[in-house]
């Protein structure tokens, strides 16, 4: 398998990391009812298997990147790199925490120099948050750091097994593109528009 080919596969691999709890929760979730008879539903435990493989692999990984930000801050800078400029509510919201939370991170990446607060242009009213170029920067050094973890391990598979990573390649896609609507129903068609690297 080409350093290149595996590069592109660690990259769409490592976009799903944040999918991973979203995943995970197939486990518990059903999957197509149960069997005949009250069997075991072959999809469902099929599901909790991938489920369960992908977690464990994200959560290994995740764990040897560097820990200078915690992954609260490091969602949030994601997602406010994803999507633009959001305002603290809509911020807590997606990362899961309270205004309150929200706030002291805010100030925290602001004081790092990774966000910055500014007027929202239709109501100056209203203060948004947006990362700043050096918060583009510390993601998108971040994203080539897990990119270039994944590339290593791919690099070790058989040939056959490189190949059933990529062909799955949109089945991870689609799995981010879920979870992102899950985290911001507002905004469905962000994927689409997110850039490719940091």
């Amino acid at each position: 398998m080409s350093t290149s080919a595996s590069a592109a596969s660690a990259a769409s691999a490592a976009s799903a990391a944040s999918a991973a709890s979203a995943a995970s929760a197939a486990r518990s979730e059903p999957v197509g009812g149960a069997g005949a008879g009250g069997g075991v539903d072959l999809e469902a435990e099929a599901a909790a298997r991938s489920a369960d493989v992908v977690y464990d692999l994200l959560s290994s990984l995740l764990r040897r990147v560097s820990r200078d930000l915690s992954l609260t801050s490091t969602s949030a800078l994601g997602t406010l790199n994803r999507t633009g400029p959001r305002r603290i509510t809509d911020l807590a919201a997606m990362s899961g925490i309270t205004q309150p939370s929200a706030t002291a991170l805010v100030a925290t990446l602001e004081r790092a120099g990774l966000v910055e607060r500014r007027s929202d242009p239709a109501d100056r009213r209203v203060v948004l948050v947006a990362i700043t170029e050096a918060g583009s920067a510390y993601m998108h050094a971040r994203r080539q750091t897990g990119i270039e973890t994944f590339a290593r391990l791919i690099e070790r598979l058989p040939a056959d097994e490189a190949a059933a990573l990529t062909a799955a390649l949109p089945a991870l896609r689609h799995l981010r593109e879920i979870e992102d609507e899950q985290r911001d129903p507002g905004s469905p068609a962000e994927t689409s528009q997110r850039p490719q690297a940091g």
